[in-house]
């Protein structure tokens, strides 16, 4: 199902993206777009299983469309290294500008941390995974309601892993679900926000965990949105999650490092 009919606001960070699009076509078109990182990419999926269960995806956020300005204070890699020096397991870069005040320029910004990095933006468009194989990213965020069918998701996951990009894919419910696994997705992200109210409940990381029915074999679950602090990522590790994805409340908290430690520490307790 087209993702106009199932969520307004995906529509317009949709909308947003058209102009960044035509401008990569018409870079294409003069053969200008720029070549391949061809750097390192450091394992993010390994980077997970090495510090599951409970890795810490640790995001560089400055903004957002429910809380507004968070933290426009921190520096891309001052934020960065801060959570690589806590134990995060790998780091998420916003790069949409419209919305979440982010760049691109933030993944090569933040590379000196030294920590996997996840490219987190409303990707749709091939041209947008070529853009992305330029940085140093070593996987990239794919919403699963933002493409038409699993055959349009399974393409951009086969050019991502052309490039040697691993592609999180996420997913709201259980069509999401289905469309992910049917496209042969192995990283999967749940976000507990609804789309409607941007209200956040992890009881919805809770119950597609259970629709998961078992069936997990090789594929690593994240949970993300509204995990604000160990408690709730307890509460993620014992749903079964391998991961937590963690961007708000670390960015508006005082101490970034402590505040990753505290989540880090939670799998213990």
């Amino acid at each position: 199902m087209a993702v106009s009919a199932r969520s307004g606001i995906l529509d317009r960070f949709r909308a947003a993206k058209t102009p960044e699009i035509a401008a990569l076509r018409e870079l294409e078109a003069k053969g200008r777009l720029p070549g391949f990182f061809t750097g390192a990419r450091p394992s993010f999926s390994g980077a997970l299983r090495a510090k599951a269960p409970l890795a810490v995806i640790a995001e560089y956020k400055r903004a957002s469309p429910s809380k507004g300005d968070i933290n426009l204070g921190v520096a891309p890699l001052d934020a960065c290294r801060a959570y690589a020096g806590a134990g995060a397991a790998a780091l998420s870069i916003l790069t949409e500008s419209a919305h979440f005040k982010g760049e691109l320029a933030f993944l090569e910004a933040c590379r000196p941390a030294g920590l996997p990095l996840l490219r987190k933006d409303f990707l749709f468009d091939e041209l947008q995974v070529r853009e992305t194989a330029a940085t140093p990213a070593s996987a990239f965020l794919l919403i699963a309601r933002m493409l038409p069918h699993a055959t349009a998701l399974a393409r951009l996951l086969t050019l991502g892993a052309a490039a040697g990009l691993e592609a999180v894919v996420e997913i709201f419910d259980e069509r999401d679900l289905d469309m992910a696994r049917e496209a042969g997705s192995r990283l999967i992200q749940v976000n507990n926000r609804d789309l409607d109210t941007l209200a956040t409940d992890l009881g919805n990381a809770e119950r597609l965990m259970r629709a998961a029915d078992g069936k997990r074999e090789g594929e690593l679950w994240i949970a993300a949105s509204g995990i604000a602090g160990p408690d709730d990522a307890r509460r993620m590790r014992a749903a079964g999650y391998d991961a937590v994805l963690v961007g708000t409340s670390l960015m508006a908290s005082g101490d970034l490092g402590a505040a990753v430690r505290a989540l880090t520490e939670a799998r213990n307790g």
